[in-house]
């Protein structure tokens, strides 16, 4: 809950923007970014300023033409957030940190559970993926992410929203086998029940899905116990307003500002 103390403990009013780095949170980005070179011409801009013009843009949901001149030129910063997007440094980043919150925690670096769900959203004009998700009857794309019990993200992918749970669940799942061989049992809700997604688990590794639900007999809000840390997750990525290219950055910002405070 939001009290005096928990105000404080977040607060940023320090920075030029909210969205900037705090000096201890790039103390833990900064050896996960490339070194500078050797040889060829020295950088003229700072990696830190080029990681918060990219999160600023992350948090606004601005296009990249309305960068402010305070940040490097956009071809700069495009150049590199392209860069690290095509070569899987985000998603290293996200697996790095997500290691160390876990041990900060007291826990083996990596988890042996976790929760799946997934969020249709509304999409823009521009192209990607796109479908019409008939129980929400939303045209667009589906967030599917997979957390550990704290609701730290392991992994996530973005497809269209016309793919059902149980369709979508091997997609995410089939890219942590390696990542991640320990993480094998995943919580879900009732749309993931049934011998179709089973069967397909059965042929990519061996997992175990627990099925969360919800009492018959229950009325009103009710918190249901595993499930509903993915839902805080989503909650907490959806303050950041450019979701559709930058998922994995929203993850990364969320764990530098948790660990630095730890």
């Amino acid at each position: 809950m939001w009290t005096d103390t928990t105000r404080a403990l977040h607060a940023r009013s320090g920075l030029a923007l909210p969205s900037d780095l705090t000096d201890a949170e790039w103390a833990l980005l900064e050896p996960l970014l490339p070194a500078a070179s050797q040889v060829g011409r020295p950088r003229k801009w700072p990696l830190r300023r080029v990681v918060e013009a990219i999160l600023f843009l992350l948090r606004g949901g601005l296009p990249w033409r309305m960068l402010p001149p305070c940040f490097p030129p956009v071809s700069t910063v495009q150049r590199w957030f392209y860069l690290w997007r095509d070569n899987g440094l985000w998603l290293t980043i996200n697996h790095v940190m997500l290691m160390m919150t876990q041990e900060t925690e007291g826990r083996e670096a990596s988890p042996s559970a976790g929760v799946i769900d997934s969020q249709s959203v509304k999409t823009t004009e521009s192209s990607g993926p796109c479908g019409y998700d008939a129980g929400k009857k939303i045209k667009g794309r589906k967030r599917h992410i997979l957390t550990d019990t704290d609701g730290n993200l392991v992994h996530a992918i973005v497809h269209a929203a016309d793919i059902q749970d149980r369709d979508g669940a091997p997609l995410v799942l089939a890219e942590i086998i390696r990542r991640f061989p320990w993480l094998r049992h995943v919580f879900a809700d009732g749309g993931y029940a049934g011998d179709k997604l089973r069967d397909a688990l059965r042929r990519i590794g061996k997992w175990t899905i627990e099925i969360i639900k919800r009492s018959d007999a229950a009325k009103g809000f009710k918190v249901l116990p595993r499930r509903w840390v993915v839902e805080r997750t989503l909650a907490w990525l959806n303050r950041n307003r450019r979701l559709a290219k930058d998922f994995v950055i929203a993850s990364v910002q969320l764990y530098a500002r948790r660990i630095a405070r730890a």
